[in-house]
């Protein structure tokens, strides 16, 4: 499988192309956003690893071009910037994951496998509903009514695993061994960042949520509508 990895630190870029090829990935490595966005066209990768601040073009702008030609690679984020509203601008724009620097080799890969699971676990079914919200995994895809909203591959894992367990409180640990891997090492906002990104785009009134609900001191719930 093919990794696309961005840095415009050639030591970083190249330490994580090296973790990144001893586990089997064919890699390729960019410095700057526009070589990346040219590599990604002629390689098509499986994976993207993108920094925020490079020259050129941004990871955020790289992003949302990726985005925007409907491509459904996975794609992380590997930076140094750590607010709360980068994370969320990140998630906003269709990427899988927030990798904060320093990072090692095993939260790394870690989290590459568990992006590629999801993808792979696209598959399965054409399409499921949740309260007039039609999901459909392959297409990476919702609709309310006339209303079309694209969503991550992790976010149909979130929704999958609310609906096969419809009525049932999902623990926050289900939540990381389903949809992000059991040996992903959590930072304790990242769940609730996820699930409120999640929330703006498919709820109708985000006060009264129909879809995901909040069970507290254990996690969200899905609760069908009774006909």
């Amino acid at each position: 499988m093919k990794v696309l990895v961005t840095d415009d630190d050639p030591l970083t870029l190249d330490a994580l192309a090296t973790c990144i090829e001893a586990e089997g990935f064919e890699v390729f490595k960019a410095e700057n956003g526009l070589e990346a966005l040219e590599l990604w066209q002629e390689s098509s990768p499986d994976l993207v690893c993108l920094d925020i601040m490079m020259p050129k073009c941004n990871g955020y702008e790289v992003c949302k071009t990726i985005r925007e030609k409907d491509s459904k690679v996975p794609i992380l984020f590997l930076s140094a910037k750590s607010e709360e509203s980068d994370l969320i601008a990140g998630l906003d724009l269709g990427a899988d994951d927030f990798i904060r620097k320093p990072f090692n080799r095993g939260e790394v890969m870690a989290r590459i496998r568990a992006a590629l699971r999801r993808s792979a676990h696209l598959h399965e079914p054409d399409h499921f509903e949740m309260n007039e919200l039609l999901v459909s995994p392959q297409k990476l895809l919702a609709e309310h009514g006339e209303a079309k909203i694209d969503l991550t591959p992790r976010e149909v894992s979130m929704l999958k695993l609310l609906y096969d367990r419809a009525g049932v409180p999902v623990s926050r640990d289900t939540f990381w061994d389903h949809c992000w891997g059991m040996d992903y090492f959590p930072d304790s906002r990242t769940l609730d960042q996820h699930i409120f990104t999640l929330r703006k785009k498919i709820e109708q009134d985000l006060g009264c949520s129909r879809i995901i609900g909040t069970v507290r001191g254990v996690g969200y719930r899905y609760s069908p509508d009774q006909s």
